[in-house]
């Protein structure tokens, strides 16, 4: 099978876990030399170990995107290692979900995630951003979410830095024009991606829900438990009712994977019967 990816100097935040380690692992595992990174180091040494027992190439970069000259660490070591950067893959995210009557609890969680969603991409293109107007070609992957396509309620803060994302993703692509490819991937609903951990108030999830949430959290407990029906487990079943996380990174390699005449501009991705999110 043909990869575009051998060879590729890929960076990759939030490559401690989540849609980032398997992002990693996936591209090494198709020949790319993988610059991760993270502000966990444990957790960056894992996706180490685990990409260099497969026979990967890997380096880490123990970095917190919300700091600037970290970021632009990482990418000098891309450099340094590489002597190129061809991918950024700006990852690292948190989802604080909470309704704004929450903001005692919820304000410290808003502005990390306002500086780790929206500033720490903005960290991702500014330290790559050279690099790749000089060598003449770049690629640069936002992973943006369905909460950034319009406001809902117990959202509003991790849907605005979404929203923004979208934004920053097409002036990028626009002032880059023909040098740099630029991807947006927004992904649904995906339990197992640790994305609920930052969450502040679980009540805040019935903005996207609905009166779907019972459903959802039937579902979540049920694939938990091992025990959904085969149909809505069944991938090649049109019933299939919710994508994992290594679904999810499989379209991300997708959009990498591609001749440099080629640029996927965006990626909504969703389970053919989902019914939870509205």
């Amino acid at each position: 099978m043909t990869t575009h990816l051998k060879d590729k100097v890929v960076v990759i935040t939030g490559a401690g876990g989540g849609f980032g380690q398997l992002v990693s692992g996936l591209a090494a595992d198709l020949g790319a030399k993988v610059v991760g990174a993270d502000v966990n180091a444990a957790n960056l040494a894992a996706t180490e170990r685990m990409i260099r027992d497969r026979g990967g190439v890997f380096e880490t970069a123990v970095a917190d995107v919300t700091v600037k000259e970290q970021v632009d660490g990482v990418a000098k070591r891309a450099v340094d290692s590489f002597g190129a950067i061809d991918v950024l893959v700006n990852n690292a995210g948190i989802m604080p979900l909470a309704f704004f009557a929450d903001h005692a609890d919820a304000w410290q969680a808003w502005d990390r995630c306002i500086d780790i969603n929206l500033k720490g991409v903005v960290h991702g293109i500014s330290a790559v951003y050279d690099q790749m107007m000089a060598q003449g070609r770049g690629h640069v992957v936002n992973i943006s979410s369905i909460y950034g396509n319009a406001g809902t309620i117990g959202s509003g803060v991790y849907s605005a830095t979404k929203a923004a994302v979208n934004t920053l993703s097409e002036s990028l692509r626009v002032e880059s024009q023909g040098r740099i490819k630029v991807t947006i991937i927004r992904p649904t609903g995906v339990p197992g991606t640790g994305l609920s951990d930052s969450i502040i108030n679980f009540d805040a999830m019935a903005g996207l829900l609905g009166p779907n949430m019972r459903e959802y959290m039937d579902m979540v407990g049920q694939g938990l438990a091992g025990t959904l029906p085969p149909e809505l487990s069944d991938v090649d079943d049109p019933r299939y009712l919710s994508v994992t996380p290594e679904q999810i990174a499989t379209q991300i390699i997708y959009a990498i994977d591609q001749p440099w005449g080629v640029s996927i501009a965006e990626l909504t991705i969703r389970a053919t019967g989902e019914s939870f999110v509205i």
